[in-house]
């Protein structure tokens, strides 16, 4: 639920830099396709399906095509699903790369976001100190509704064979995503999440702007699904049955960032509809919903969680309890980030 951190995909073409020096006979073929092959992206357009370490196979979810990726971008093949898998095939023996293991982290973006957006978690996880693999999970958030983004996700979650733990770490939407691949699918290999600003309990701006004609035009089908309804979409999602933590923005006042928001928030989600009962630990960072992914305090938060199960270096954990009778009210926990 956050504006676009880049401009939209254009058409994808082929260049040269006439600058550059010609490469020598022996690279000439290899460095040529590389360079024509470069794409512009099309993120808005384009969903992952299957991983291989930081090669990709992409759907064109309007035309149906397929195209494989590098972790540069540059486009190796494209036509049909057997012809992208079968030039991977060839790659992974011309290049002998090995098979893949260990433990790997997916991490999803949030609607109108890609996989860009998430370049800082994926450096900072990926660092060889902490053992994780990280692939980013693109999907074009404004086509697709929650539901058939989730279904992508089963696709790369089976697409990695070999890894033997899978972790999550979610934002905004992304969150809801896992929650709707978790509806219908299952895997014994998932280990825990972390949901960053994920508008767990629906989106009081969704609410009121739902029926706004920009508001449908730029936010797509998954939009209207982000409402507070409870007989919506998000009422009927399931909670994580595995270990999750929740992490969330907010000003730490009772206002918050956005007026528009009752109680405290990010600018666009506030600190309550992140709250999912179950959560083995929960933490407030002050800074607004864009950012948060980019903060260094939930980066570390982020890492620590996914290897101890908690975030605060001192062991403290704040679990989200369900909720409790109206003569009993637990009062919201979270610490704040200065």
């Amino acid at each position: 639920m956050a504006l676009a951190d880049e401009p939209a995909d254009a058409a994808e073409q082929d260049h040269l830099d006439p600058d550059k020096a010609p490469p020598s006979d022996s690279r000439r073929l290899e460095v040529g396709r590389r360079l024509l092959s470069k794409t512009l992206g099309g993120r808005q357009f384009w969903a992952d399906a299957e991983f291989f370490h930081q090669w990709r196979i992409q759907q064109n979810v309007l035309a149906g095509q397929y195209r494989l990726l590098d972790d540069d971008d540059c486009r190796h093949a494209s036509g049909t699903l057997q012809e992208c898998q079968s030039r991977l095939s060839e790659i992974r023996t011309e290049r002998q790369l090995a098979p893949m293991k260990g433990e790997a982290v997916i991490l999803i973006h949030g609607l109108i976001r890609s996989s860009k957006s998430m370049y800082k978690l994926k450096q900072r996880l990926g660092l060889e100190r902490d053992g994780f693999q990280t692939f980013s999970f693109g999907y074009p958030s404004t086509q697709l509704d929650i539901v058939e983004s989730a279904e992508y996700l089963h696709r790369v979650i089976g697409s990695l064979q070999g890894i033997e733990r899978i972790h999550f770490v979610a934002h905004s939407m992304g969150g809801l995503v896992v929650r709707a691949y978790l509806a219908e699918h299952d895997d014994p290999r998932i280990g825990r999440m972390v949901m960053i600003a994920t508008p767990n309990q629906g989106a009081e701006l969704a609410d009121r702007f739902q029926k706004n004609i920009l508001y449908r035009a730029v936010y797509g089908p998954a939009g209207q699904q982000l409402t507070r309804d409870p007989e919506g979409f998000i009422a009927g999602l399931p909670t994580p049955g595995f270990e999750f933590g929740v992490i969330a923005g907010g000003r730490g006042t009772a206002n918050g960032y956005n007026p528009l928001i009752p109680g405290d928030d990010d600018g666009t989600v506030s600190v309550a509809s992140t709250r999912l009962a179950g959560a083995a630990d929960f933490v407030v960072v002050d800074r607004l919903h864009t950012f948060l992914i980019t903060a260094p305090e939930a980066r570390e938060y982020t890492v620590r969680f996914l290897k101890e199960g908690r975030f605060r270096n001192n062991g403290d954990k704040q679990p989200i309890l369900p909720a409790a009778p109206a003569d009993d009210v637990i009062p919201a926990g979270g610490e704040r980030i200065e």
